[in-house]
């Protein structure tokens, strides 16, 4: 065969298998394309379904919360969260000295009722005057005292002869406020102008007298009137002298200097207590001390270093007496101790509830020669006040 006709055989064989292989390459190649199409426009379509899907869910949720959001009570906002008061505002010392007034008031008290009875007589008989002597010597005047006020009381025109009640209820309330004493400054030192800050308060008294709760007490007084206070819980012997003390403390945002343990040294709890004081500028620090009276030497030894090691930090302003208004008479005693122990400047009447032992104001003045600064008429936190004379006159002739 000529070698043309075999060259042309084989390129047409050559032409014809590549027209084929092309041919199939062509059409697998249009079906990958057609199958991607495909695959695109599904996942397209599965988009727009899981988008929809997604917005409606969306829409149901938004729903939901909406109804749920509508029974949920509106809650304050951080801010005003901030602003809320942690802590509790103590009663003003104006409306407690009125509601003390008014509770004195209508306390019944038996001891004016009863000299009240006894003066509005006509032409007083020596029985009758032994009657007002006895009724002041069991309100707890004391004797002195009270010899002094039947012979004021003898010789005022307003109630020998023909009594005029109204003139006997007025010339007694002025023999008793006499004796009470209207002139006599009561101020704590730490209200006086130029006091010493932080101003150093110590509290002494008999354990059960209510010394460590009259602190309290005070420290929610001195809070009232926009001061800052600190509290040393110096009564380490009494377990839970402390843990009361920072209650009390707590509740109105008053810190306590406290020993990590019982039994302590005092002096050292008010040593860290002054530092503490002086250190945060504090306006007034509050001690507390124990009240155990196993010996008088003792006492005066313990009082007397918690003062001293007090005052190498700062000095002393004011030591009160807290004495039991209804133990009269039996309390002084105990209080002239502590007077000599460590030298008193005022005299805290707690318990006096407007019994008949109201004259222990008068006698515990006259004894100690310093003047009641604070009653507590009550069980409330709020029931410590400045002692008014005029009011507590007022109160047991009401």
């Amino acid at each position: 065969m000529d070698t043309n006709v075999i060259i042309a055989i084989v390129a047409i064989v050559v032409i014809a298998a590549l027209l084929l292989l092309g041919g199939w390459w062509f059409g697998k190649s249009r079906k990958k394309a057609i199958d991607k199409s495909v695959e695109d426009a599904k996942a397209k379509a599965d988009e727009r379904l899981a988008q929809e899907v997604q917005k409606a869910e969306t829409a149901q949720e938004a729903e939901e919360v909406q109804e749920v959001a509508a029974e949920v009570p509106p809650i304050a906002s951080t801010e005003e969260a901030k602003a809320a008061p942690a802590v509790e505002t103590p009663e003003s010392t104006g409306s407690r000295i009125q509601r003390l007034k008014a509770k004195l008031a209508k306390s019944g008290n038996p001891f004016g009722k009863v000299l009240f009875n006894i003066l509005a007589k006509d032409h007083l008989s020596e029985s009758d005057w032994e009657d007002v002597e006895d009724t002041l010597l069991l309100a707890d005047v004391g004797a002195e005292a009270s010899e002094q006020l039947v012979e004021e009381l003898r010789n005022d025109a307003r109630i020998s002869g023909q009594s005029d009640p109204s003139e006997v209820r007025k010339a007694l309330k002025d023999k008793l406020l006499k004796l009470v004493g209207t002139d006599t400054d009561r101020r704590l030192n730490a209200d006086k102008e130029g006091a010493n800050k932080p101003s150093v308060i110590i509290m002494v008294g008999v354990n059960g007298t209510g010394k460590t709760t009259t602190a309290g007490k005070l420290a929610r007084l001195f809070v009232a009137d926009g001061k800052q206070v600190m509290m040393g819980a110096a009564d380490t012997f009494r377990a839970a002298a402390a843990d009361q003390l920072e209650t009390w403390g707590a509740k109105v945002g008053v810190p306590v200097v406290r020993s990590d343990k019982d039994g302590a040294d005092p002096a050292s709890v008010a040593f860290e207590a002054s530092e503490q004081a002086e250190e945060t500028h504090a306006d007034v620090l509050i001690i507390d001390t124990a009240g155990r009276l196993q010996n008088k030497a003792n006492l005066m030894d313990e009082l007397g270093k918690i003062r001293r090691v007090t005052e190498k930090n700062l000095p002393v302003d004011e030591v009160l007496l807290v004495l039991d208004a209804t133990t009269g008479q039996n309390g002084m005693a105990q209080a002239k101790v502590f007077a000599e122990a460590i030298g008193i400047t005022g005299v805290v009447l707690s318990k006096l509830d407007g019994s008949a032992k109201g004259g222990i104001v008068i006698s515990v003045q006259k004894e100690l020669g310093v003047p009641v600064k604070l009653v507590g008429l009550g069980e409330g936190p709020d029931d410590l006040a400045p002692f008014d004379p005029e009011g507590f006159v007022d109160g047991i002739l009401a």
